[in-house]
């Protein structure tokens, strides 16, 4: 873009954000052209668009950035639109403790009221889960969270929850799905200039007792039983601590032992390279305290507390091993289902193909769907339970219609308990499965790209180009699930593999799964195959994708 058309965008942007350090960041930029050239070409490349998970970016000034000026603009859309809808009710709009939640929360409130709009605003930072909670319990329009959930911290996010009146029974509390994401950022788009906005006052602050009723709720979606258990654990840095401990206090658990250099929250999450406890090195400080308190169990929190991931003791030498999405999922469904729970039990095209191969067997309805918690709770009428690997658990979709762990968490260590007093561990109980089910293992190979033209070239590349076999037997399927979503499945007798982009990173992901019976062999040599074959697996993806 031309110096020149680079000044007229950011001198017209200036003319109109609110924002007195956006604009010192603007006119910064424009006093050091030609230098910085790029980086306003990058801030003015378009506006952040507003889709199935919100806004999310950088924390910055321009369009193409988390800032008070787009947040002004989203919230004046998102509120004209539910004027549009017939919608009725309050707002309801929590934060967590990321740089800017907090003015991004207050602002949008003061955008619904001067709209005539009741804005009710979640007392503190606390979970996505308790806004989700808050929109079922309150009857709202809408909610609003803001949060970038496992991003870094130089970033922000913006995610809608409809009501039951325009969300319909399935979506009530649940995150937006087409065509509502469409026709919100058609109402953003239609937006004049931000000095027509106008600003109210910054609504009602709701009080402690909605966090109680989360609380005492999500304590209850247990039932009575075993509670002998230690646990250690770590919200990352993020907003789930206080929550989840008076969650397992409420549920008659002991406190758990908690990382106290990541329990309170830290918007520069200090002591990981990336808040998400998927990623390699996030639990380390976890594990060792897991190690010197001699836990049963760890437990994280990601730093919006609606992901929960878990590890298990292994072995003789105060090992642990994080359980995969997948795992967890399993387990978890596994004890619904053995508890009586009624309804479909659901997960996503991305995830293991174990839980169907587990209804199956127990004779329990099972939904798939696209990837995304959106659609994992409209998967089925009667949910009983939804997963997607990504950590992501839903157990009580009554209470909570989105993903949820501190609930999760709470599962699971009813789970541990139950099964400590048998004498079993959750490893006994996965190698029960495995054995009547046959080992499924999966394994991702993810790319992050700095350049997104990167992904759209590798999928183009593996559609022209798909592998003829994988492990040495043919590809029976290939699955292009394009133009409505940008999937491509390949099949084989023993194996499947999934590649999509990631829906919140610039990442690439091939979801890798291979299948072993274990038949009447043993357990250990069908671990054992997987393995071999997932290692293969991994290079030849890999190797498919191009990059």
């Amino acid at each position: 873009m031309a110096t020149d058309d680079l000044r007229t965008l950011a001198e017209t942007w200036l003319a109109d954000d609110p924002d007195p350090a956006g604009r010192d960041e603007i006119r910064a930029l424009l006093d050091r052209l030609p230098d910085s050239a790029a980086e306003l070409a990058d801030r003015f490349a378009g506006p952040l668009t507003f889709g199935t998970a919100g806004l999310r970016g950088r924390l910055r000034a321009g369009p193409n950035g988390m800032n008070l000026a787009v947040v002004t603009r989203a919230a004046a859309g998102l509120v004209g639109w539910l004027a549009d809808q017939g919608g009725e009710g309050p707002l309801i709009i929590g934060y967590d403790a990321r740089h800017g939640s907090r003015q991004f929360a207050e602002q949008t409130a003061r955008v619904a009221t001067a709209a005539g709009r009741e804005a009710l605003v979640l007392p503190r930072p606390l979970p996505t889960p308790v806004l989700a909670y808050a929109v079922r319990k309150l009857g709202a329009v809408a909610g609003v969270m803001v949060t970038a959930s496992h991003n870094p911290p130089q970033d922000n996010g913006y995610k809608v929850y409809l009501g039951a009146q325009l969300g319909g029974p399935g979506g009530a509390g649940a995150q937006i799905v087409p065509p509502a994401d469409a026709g919100i950022e058609a109402a953003i788009q239609a937006v004049g200039t931000l000095a027509e906005v106008k600003l109210g006052d910054p609504g009602t602050v709701l009080g402690e007792d909605i966090v109680q009723g989360y609380v005492d709720s999500a304590a209850a979606v247990i039932p009575a039983g075993a509670r002998e258990l230690k646990v250690a654990y770590t919200p990352l840095h993020g907003v789930g601590g206080r929550v989840l401990v008076e969650a397992f206090l409420a549920a008659g658990f002991a406190a758990p032992a908690v990382v106290a250099e990541q329990f309170e929250p830290d918007p520069e999450f200090t002591t990981v390279a990336f808040p998400n406890p998927e990623e390699p090195g996030a639990m380390d400080l976890l594990l060792a305290l897991a190690t010197a308190e001699d836990a049963d169990l760890a437990i994280a929190n990601d730093p919006d507390a609606d992901r929960c991931a878990v590890a298990i003791p292994v072995g003789e030498d105060g090992g642990w091993r994080p359980l995969r999405g997948d795992e967890l999922g399993l387990l978890l469904a596994d004890h619904l289902i053995r508890r009586g729970t009624p309804g479909t039990y659901a997960t996503t095209i991305v995830s293991s193909t174990q839980l169907k191969a587990l209804c199956a067997a127990r004779e329990t309805p099972y939904a798939e769907t696209l990837t995304g918690f959106k659609w994992i709770v409209r998967g089925a009428e009667e949910l009983a339970f939804g997963y997607e690997e990504a950590l992501g658990y839903c157990v009580a979709p009554d209470l909570v219609r989105d993903k949820d762990g501190i609930t999760a968490a709470l599962t699971v260590a009813e789970l541990a308990a139950t099964l400590k007093a048998e004498g079993k561990s959750l490893r006994d109980r996965l190698d029960e499965l495995d054995t009547e089910l046959g080992v499924h293992r999966t394994d991702q190979v993810s790319v992050r790209v700095d350049d997104l033209a990167e992904i759209t070239r590798a999928m183009a590349h593996v559609r022209a180009n798909p592998p003829a076999a994988l492990l040495g037997q043919p590809v029976t399927e290939v699955e292009d699930r394009a133009p409505a979503a940008d999937v491509l499945t390949l099949r084989t007798a023993g194996a499947r593999v999934v590649i999509r982009p990631s829906g919140t990173e610039p990442k690439l992901k091939a979801y890798l799964e291979v299948v072993e019976p274990v038949g009447t062999g043993k357990l250990a040599d069908a671990q054992f195959r997987s393995g071999v074959g997932m290692a293969q697996l991994r290079k030849e993806v890999s190797a498919a994708l191009g990059l």
